[in-house]
């Protein structure tokens, strides 16, 4: 009879435990309703602002609702110089795409950009950045080169013009005056692109392809980000190897530059006789990219001389077609630095080097299959980050490195608040490295 009585109360004391339990998981406080309570804990929002994986606090951007003008307006202004649609305000196609692809993806729904390195935020006391939309680099070339006497749609519309207002509204804010523009960021990719403005914006993060036309106290590593250019030739899609390519060495484009890329007549010189290397004088157009897609794809190198700039799309067709850049520029900056190694995908040779007869056909052709196909290998594994399109490609990877900018944003921030003003006898670079020596200065 003891055993029996025992039992019973340990039974009874079993079922109201897990009665107890099931009660408590009812009105757990994570239950998701339609409460309008704002102090409940949003699922929802904390995915949103996290890293799923990382745990870490994704950075806010706020994106400016700048006048049409400065943003749409570009795209018609561009489609009536060359009696395009207005109606369907497609962003042209060229190398200097990015300034809409971050539009485009900022003004996407937050459900779709879960993996992005930011949140878009659309109260501006809750950013930690502020992005200007402006369509800089196409702004730049909306009126058409026309040959001399040619007739074509007159448009009203002036760059430089554009920049100033676009300035003149920005000043006006109370966000750019709150903190001297340092968490700005500008997107001017085109290497002239706010040329006429670069000195009244230099404070923010500056969006470039490379440095090739700004000063030391503008632009630097530390407080700027590269981007790549668009490719413009097809992805290759075939796997690694070299059977299929029968050239050593493939480059076309133009082969006389301003100052900075007079090597290519140096080159083209040196290198047009040699078999099995193919090099041709070529200016952009339909055939050409057909013709440089069917080359690239072809070759086991492909040569990058400095141009106008020292960097340019050709680099990142290269890049797709698993075709082993030569890298012939010596002042050349590199995207994404942080996460490639650009040795484990290229060559680089100095100009002195590459203009002594033989010295480059002889380094090219003492490269063995073996590695060649390891460079190929490597430039399978980072070439999403040069695809503008793929949904964790060269858009994520720009917003990861701007985030990476934000506590130097915030040590400008509070330094330009208590340094006492002073005359200067030249530019203050306290805060950059040098964008042509790469030697850093400290604060």
């Amino acid at each position: 009879m003891g055993r029996k009585a025992f039992l019973k109360p340990t039974l009874l004391f079993s079922l109201l435990i897990l009665l107890a339990l099931f009660a408590f998981l009812s009105i757990s406080p994570f239950k998701y309703d339609s409460d309008p309570d704002p102090t409940r804990f949003d699922i929802q929002e904390k995915r949103l602002n996290f890293d799923g994986d990382l745990g870490v606090k994704k950075v806010r951007v706020y994106m400016y609702d700048l006048p049409r003008k400065f943003t749409y307006g570009v795209i018609e202004s561009y489609a009536k110089a060359r009696d395009g649609d207005v109606l369907k305000l497609k962003y042209p196609g060229n190398q200097h795409p990015a300034e809409w692809y971050l539009f485009d993806d900022l003004n996407r729904p937050g459900s779709e950009r879960v993996g992005s390195p930011v949140i878009r935020v659309k109260d501006p006391d809750k950013a930690d950045l502020f992005y200007v939309p402006f369509f800089s680099s196409l702004s730049l070339v909306v009126n058409p080169i026309r040959p001399g006497g040619s007739v074509g749609p007159t448009v009203e519309y002036n760059d430089e013009v554009m920049q100033e207002r676009l300035v003149e509204w920005l000043e006006d804010q109370v966000y750019w005056k709150r903190n001297n523009g340092w968490d700005h960021v500008f997107i001017c990719q085109d290497p002239n692109a706010l040329y006429k403005v670069v000195d009244r914006v230099k404070n923010g993060v500056l969006l470039v392809s490379d440095f090739g036309r700004l000063g030391r106290d503008q632009a630097s590593l530390v407080k700027d980000v590269i981007l790549p250019y668009s490719h413009r030739i097809n992805t290759f899609k075939g796997d690694v190897g070299v059977e299929n390519r029968k050239s050593l060495l493939f480059f076309m484009g133009n082969r006389y530059r301003k100052e900075g890329g007079k090597i290519r007549d140096m080159l083209f010189k040196l290198l047009e006789n040699e078999k099995d290397i193919v090099i041709k004088h070529g200016a952009q157009s339909r055939e050409s990219r057909r013709m440089a897609t069917q080359g690239m794809h072809t070759s086991k190198f492909c040569l990058h001389p400095a141009g106008d700039t020292p960097s340019a799309c050709r680099l990142f067709d290269a890049i797709v077609s698993l075709c082993v850049p030569v890298i012939i520029s010596d002042y050349i900056e590199l995207p994404f630095e942080e996460v490639i190694d650009y040795r484990k995908i290229a060559l680089f040779v100095d100009s002195k080097s590459a203009v002594k007869p033989g010295y480059l056909v002889e380094l090219l052709r003492s490269i063995k299959p073996e590695r060649i196909l390891e460079y190929q290998e490597e430039m399978k594994k980072v070439k999403h980050y040069y695809e503008y399109e793929d949904p964790d490609g060269t858009v994520n990877e720009i917003w990861r490195q701007v985030s990476s900018k934000l506590p130097l944003i915030k040590l400008m921030i509070n330094r330009d608040k208590r340094l006492v003003k002073r005359e200067l006898n030249e530019p203050d670079c306290s805060c950059l490295c040098s964008n042509q020596t790469g030697i850093y200065t400290t604060l």
